[in-house]
């Protein structure tokens, strides 16, 4: 049984998961990282460790029902508890006009994106639920709450994950379970990159020009940086968080505000 807080990130092996997940080492967590790419939970266990974190690394795919239930059986039969879950894995999907997008594109882009939070929180929920206690933290996206060109697959599983939270924080709070979505914006990095390419072929314009775009919708006049968003999620599983449940936060630099 461990004495430390148990932290879940999924999709820890690059990007904002594994900002997250040091984020979370810095406080001394146990952190399981779990995501499909071995070698780069590999290297996220060794930057938690040098945080001064204890990384648990489990190799998980959050579409698999099977792998998701092993992973969180896994994590409570050694520690005895889980305390925190991030939901942070997801998949950036096409990027074309919804009637350029191919079926299986959509459901590829849901399947990760909305069944697999669905997945691993429905596995986490009864060992919180059990303790009495427990933070779910849901990554959205602003760009769930905007138009996007050529975004919509992406687009419209990060609106339902609003829906998810709400009702789960409504259903889960008699149960000492809080539940929270962070909506991040146009964080720097590869993702963010690849969608201002597709949108400047989409477009017809350079991706310089859809960079300024970006930033120039942003109040603070910037990107969003992944340790922003870890900052976030490090603040609502804390006690100083403790009345916060429903909740969607923006860490977008301005870009919305609602």
């Amino acid at each position: 049984m461990s004495e430390q807080r148990v932290t879940i990130v999924t999709g820890a092996s690059q990007g904002i998961g594994r900002a997250i997940a040091v984020a979370f080492g810095g406080e001394q967590d146990v952190v399981v990282l779990a995501a499909r790419n071995l070698e780069g939970l590999n290297e996220t266990a060794t930057l938690v460790e040098k945080a001064g974190g204890m990384p648990m690394v489990v190799e998980t795919d959050v579409t698999s029902e099977t792998s998701v239930e092993q992973m969180t059986r896994t994590v409570n039969d050694r520690h005895g508890r889980i305390d925190v879950l991030v939901n942070n894995s997801g998949i950036g999907g096409p990027s074309r006009r919804l009637w350029e997008v191919e079926p299986a594109e959509w459901r590829a882009t849901f399947e990760v994106n909305v069944h697999g939070v669905f997945l691993v929180t429905r596995a986490v929920m009864p060992v919180m639920i059990a303790r009495g206690t427990g933070s779910v933290i849901i990554i959205g996206s602003v760009s769930g709450k905007r138009p996007l060109f050529g975004r919509s697959p992406y687009t419209s599983s990060k609106t339902a994950l609003i829906g998810m939270t709400r009702t789960l924080a409504h259903e889960a709070g008699a149960e000492g379970v809080r539940v929270n979505l962070i909506s991040p914006g146009f964080v720097a990095g590869p993702r963010i990159d690849w969608v201002i390419e597709a949108q400047a072929g989409a477009r017809g314009i350079t991706a310089e020009e859809v960079r300024r775009e970006f930033e120039a919708e942003a109040a603070l006049g910037r990107l969003t940086e992944p340790t922003d968003v870890a900052r976030a999620a490090v603040f609502l599983a804390s006690e100083a968080a403790s009345g916060i449940t429903g909740t969607d936060l923006n860490v977008n630099s301005g870009a919305v505000m609602y």
